[in-house]
């Protein structure tokens, strides 16, 4: 999944591409690079980012899902709001990629009105303005479990089919470094309920964490080495779907990992 942000503030490329010709050009770059869906966000959820409007958040986002569906590959949108999850699922939007997990009034009735969509349902603790002040404690791993597949349950028996729900254990969205590892370590207990997994760690803060020189962290920018490694790690513990900024150095890592596996002893 190659990440298009639409937003002049995301934390790893912000004000990239930012209005629709250039969001679609980077949309089409990501598919040369082997990108299998396209996850098109218009607000920025950094830590401390305050809400945005829906207007504002529907002007920068509806045009390029219409010009992204176009390119005949599956469209995911990054977004919380009903209101834009309904137009972008009009205009043919394939997936809703939750990080409040369809929690907001109305949410869960815009997917059910859209009985092929897929979804995505993250966790999150807290919200982007006090996830990092205040982050979970305790023991990550059975906290989100137990959201994940509660959430997944109550979409279940509203109706909606088992196969399109992914879930996604929200590396960086209120954990500690510490809590983002025993995700990847342990995320073989995330599994346990057979739903699919997607997975977001490129370029997120607790790479930056564990591979600074000299106490200086890696800018988002320098963090593609770390970020694929976390890629290779996620997708040899399980994940079905890498949610990756790097989509040319991440489809490379994923090649050399099968061409190992094509050789393994049977």
């Amino acid at each position: 999944m190659g990440i298009v942000n639409v937003t002049p503030d995301s934390f790893s490329d912000g004000g990239a591409h930012a209005d629709t010709r250039s969001a679609i050009r980077h949309c089409e770059k990501l598919l040369r690079e082997g990108a299998d869906i396209l996850d098109i966000g218009g607000e920025s959820t950094r830590p401390g980012s305050m809400p945005l409007p829906v207007e504002e958040e529907l002007a920068r986002v509806v045009p390029v899902v219409r010009e992204a569906v176009k390119l005949n590959m599956p469209v995911s949108v990054d977004t919380s709001k009903p209101e834009v999850m309904r137009a972008v699922l009009d205009l043919g939007a394939d997936v809703v990629n939750d990080i409040w997990a369809l929690r907001r009034p109305g949410a869960v009735d815009e997917v059910a009105r859209h009985p092929s969509c897929g979804v995505c349902l993250m966790h999150m603790h807290r919200n982007p303005q006090t996830m990092q002040a205040i982050p979970m404690s305790g023991d990550a791993v059975p906290q989100v479990r137990a959201f994940l597949a509660d959430a997944a349950e109550c979409l279940t028996r509203l109706g909606v089919a088992h196969r399109r729900i992914v879930l996604d254990p929200g590396i960086g969205f209120g954990k500690t470094v510490a809590q983002n590892f025993s995700l990847l370590a342990r995320q073989d207990e995330l599994l346990a309920d057979t739903y699919p997994l997607m997975v977001g760690w490129s370029r997120k803060s607790s790479l930056g964490a564990v591979t600074a020189v000299h106490g200086v962290s890696p800018g988002a920018t320098k963090r593609t080495a770390s970020s694929v490694t976390a890629a290779v790690l996620a997708v040899q513990r399980g994940a079905s779907i890498l949610r990756v900024h790097d989509v040319l150095e991440t489809v490379q890592a994923m090649q050399v990992l099968q061409s190992m596996q094509d050789h393994l002893p049977e």
